[in-house]
């Protein structure tokens, strides 16, 4: 690894080279920008910055875009397509509305016509669509 110091530099900025894009070097990227991470979400009026870490998913209804906690569900302004931009591999989209937070899913069961159901650490259960629940499976045993 090098470091590089620049006296009177304006800002910190990082740069990654690599011959080519691993999971490490992913995983270094999401930690990298973890501090620029945090999701804006209203709850009462009142808007919270959220760790992506503490979300268990993200769900669009009615052109409306919710971030759901273990401990509370807030509206974001952000579309999921940004949401997805903005967060690394350790997200995945469920289905055209979700977005799943993968260390959060504590179990996965197969569900009829190829789609997946799992469990969140809340007791809550989200289903997978089939068109996802390939890729999810890939996901999973590639960690």
């Amino acid at each position: 690894m090098k470091v590089e110091i620049q006296p009177g530099c304006d800002d910190t900025s990082v740069v990654i080279r690599c011959p080519e894009v691993t999971a490490d070097v992913e995983a270094l990227a999401a930690k990298l920008r973890a501090d620029d991470d945090r999701l804006p979400g209203v709850r009462d009026g009142v808007t919270h910055l959220i760790a992506p870490d503490d979300v268990l998913y993200f769900e669009s209804v009615d052109k409306r875009t919710f971030i759901y906690t273990t401990g509370a569900v807030y509206e974001t302004p952000l579309r999921l397509y940004e949401i997805e931009q903005r967060l690394g591999p350790g997200f995945f989209r469920s289905s055209k509305a979700q977005i799943v937070n993968i260390a959060q899913i504590v179990w996965l069961c197969p569900d009829f016509g190829g789609r997946l159901e799992v469990g969140l650490p809340n007791d809550e259960r989200l289903i997978i669509s089939r068109h996802y629940a390939k890729q999810l499976k890939e996901r999973l045993v590639a960690r």
